[in-house]
């Protein structure tokens, strides 16, 4: 493998580091802006919240199909073609949002744009392995991406406020996302890329894919992701609604508990790299998921003075869950079928960000109207979450695979 990256070389390397990095931090701009837009869209075309949902479900759904359906793309074409391919359709399509008009319209571009996301980022995670040197790197580099990621979720809402405060359309969101969208392209077409060399027979095409699902460490890590996203989801979509009836002293919290959750996750994934760096990553998996749950367990004991607290404080501990889940979850194959499983798991991934806040609303309608029966149901996701880690801690049965997989591929 060194071979591989003396061929590529170090400048080479670098510029692939920061083009992921990059990649990630552009579309968590548009995708964690959206509840900042919703709200405006709303006002445009005179919409219910039902139908303003649509504009969070639409790309999650877009992103999932993509997944699992064109996942196989950049085993089988390569990750710069790639890539490119999937950042010029969401550049193009970034770009058309300053003709749209329609509500129809706006959601036609979302359902491309979360297509053309769930394109590059499975070849962007498929590359992550290609520039990584062990199975453990793999982990540590994958939450320095999703760092960049949460940083871009803070970037993304800030923009589109301080452009309504100015009078510009929240549309010129895109128009930003675009450009860097077309830098990013000129930095994937002149970069050397490492090769990637095909150690399995397996088919790679969207039957290839599909058998991945059979496979229970695909499916053990996806559905790690979907109950994981289900609680993330929770925070960002419901718990301003549950908390905004809140007059107590903490108001200042209460009032910023969204902006602290993204700050406290963004801060929390960078920290997440040192420690998978140095630390077991099932041990540290298993602490951080028995804290998310303290922390809703305390919100729904405790009542809204808690959750005001504690559900913002989550965002500290679920920082290095996902990127872990992803990573470990890639790592468990060889490198010619890392865009293939990553877009598994990006469909899982994206599932549990539709279905998840889908559930809590509908169980919250249910009982009232009340918000804290759907944050009652995201306990259990993140009980379900830290009984998969536990068992997994317990019985580590990733642990030949990925001394095996270590040793061939890295």
């Amino acid at each position: 493998m060194n071979a591989k990256f003396n061929q590529a070389g170090s400048q080479s390397l670098t510029i692939i580091k920061w083009l992921t990095f990059l990649m990630f931090m552009m579309f968590a701009m548009t995708t964690d802006a959206v509840g900042v837009i919703i709200p405006e869209v709303m006002k445009q075309f005179n919409l219910s919240m039902t139908a303003a949902g649509l504009m969070h479900y639409t790309p999650m759904i877009a992103i999932a199909l993509a997944g699992v359906l064109l996942g196989f793309l950049s085993d089988k074409f390569g990750r710069k073609f790639t890539i490119i391919l999937g950042l010029a359709i969401f550049a193009v399509n970034s770009y058309l949002y300053i003709t749209s008009n329609t509500f129809g319209f706006i959601l036609s571009l979302m359902a491309i744009g979360g297509l053309a996301i769930g394109v590059f980022k499975t070849g962007a995670l498929a590359l992550i392995g290609d520039i990584c040197k062990s199975t453990k790197e793999h982990t540590s580099t994958m939450n320095t991406v999703e760092g960049f990621f949460a940083v871009g979720a803070i970037i993304g809402p800030f923009i589109v406020t301080y452009f309504l405060s100015k009078g510009v359309d929240w549309k010129w969101l895109y128009v930003v996302a675009g450009t860097l969208c077309i830098v990013l392209i000129i930095m994937a077409t002149m970069v050397e890329y490492p090769k990637t060399i095909k150690t399995t027979e397996e088919p790679i095409n969207l039957r290839g894919t599909l058998a991945m699902m059979k496979d229970p460490y695909a499916m053990g890590f996806s559905v790690g992701a979907f109950f994981y996203v289900a609680v993330e989801c929770a925070i960002y979509v419901w718990m301003p609604t549950l908390i905004s009836g809140y007059h107590g002293s903490a108001i200042f919290i209460a009032t910023y508990a969204l902006s602290i959750f993204f700050i406290l996750r963004a801060v929390g994934r960078f920290i997440g790299a040192w420690l998978m760096s140095r630390f077991n990553w099932s041990m540290v998996l298993s602490i951080f998921s028995f804290l998310i749950l303290l922390c809703f367990l305390g919100s729904v004991i405790g009542g809204i003075g808690m959750a005001v607290i504690l559900l913002p404080l989550s965002g500290l501990f679920m920082s290095v869950i996902y990127p872990t889940i992803n990573s470990k979850g890639i790592s468990c194959f060889p490198k010619a079928q890392h865009g293939s499983v990553a877009g598994v798991i990006l469909f899982f991934t994206a599932a549990g960000a539709a279905l998840g806040p889908l559930a809590m609303g509908a169980v919250s309608d249910a009982f009232g109207h009340n918000a804290k029966y759907g944050f009652i149901l995201a306990t259990v996701f993140a009980a379900l979450l830290f009984a998969g880690v536990l068992v997994n801690l317990i019985f580590n049965p990733t642990q030949q695979r990925l001394l095996k997989l270590d040793k061939s591929e890295y």
